[in-house]
C-alpha cells in the first residue's frame, strides 16, 4: 500500500488562505441577506429555487432534488417559510394531493429583492477584485475540479 502523500508547507499554507477566503466569503453573503432581507441563506436558496421554476412552482421532490436536500429537510424549512407567508402548499395532479409548493406573492417580491440584494453583493465582495486574467483561471480551475471530482476521477 502506498504512503498517502502529504502537502508542503506551503502548500497548507495556501490550503489554509483559500479555505479562510471562502469562509469569509459565504460569512458575508450570508450576512448580506440577513441584514438587508431578513432571510436566510437555505430561505433564500428555496426561493430561487421557486423563481426559476416554470410557474414558480415545484414538487417538493423535486425541490429536493434541486437543492440536494433531504426530503426532510426541504418539508421543515417549507412550513417555516409558509408560515412567514413566502410560500404555499400547492395541488397537483388528478388526486388533488398536496404535493406541490409554490411562491406566494409576497414570496415572490421577497426573492426578487432578495436576488438584487445578493448579486450586489456578490459583486462587491467578488467580481470586483477580479481581473478577466485571475476570472478565467479561476472559471479554468473551478471547472476542473468539478469535472475530476464529479466524473469520479479522484479516488
Amino acid at each position: 500500500m502506498a504512503e498517502p502523500r502529504t502537502l508542503e508547507p506551503e502548500e497548507w499554507e495556501f490550503w489554509d488562505t483559500w479555505m479562510r477566503a471562502q469562509r469569509l466569503l459565504a460569512r458575508e453573503l450570508d450576512r448580506g441577506l440577513q441584514d438587508d432581507c431578513g432571510i436566510s441563506k437555505a430561505e433564500f436558496s428555496v426561493l430561487v429555487s421557486l423563481w426559476r421554476a416554470p410557474g414558480r412552482e415545484l414538487r417538493v421532490g423535486e425541490l429536493a432534488d434541486a437543492l440536494d436536500w433531504e426530503k426532510s429537510r426541504v418539508s421543515h424549512m417549507l412550513t417555516r417559510m409558509e408560515n412567514r407567508g413566502f410560500v404555499e402548499r400547492t395541488s397537483s395532479g388528478t388526486t388533488g394531493r398536496r404535493t406541490g409548493i409554490g411562491l406566494t406573492t409576497e414570496g415572490g417580491r421577497v426573492a426578487r429583492d432578495a436576488i438584487a440584494h445578493h448579486a450586489g453583493n456578490i459583486r462587491r465582495l467578488f467580481f470586483d477584485s477580479l481581473t478577466p486574467d485571475h476570472a478565467a483561471t479561476l472559471r479554468a480551475w473551478s471547472e476542473q475540479l468539478i469535472t475530476r471530482v464529479e466524473g469520479g476521477e479522484v479516488p
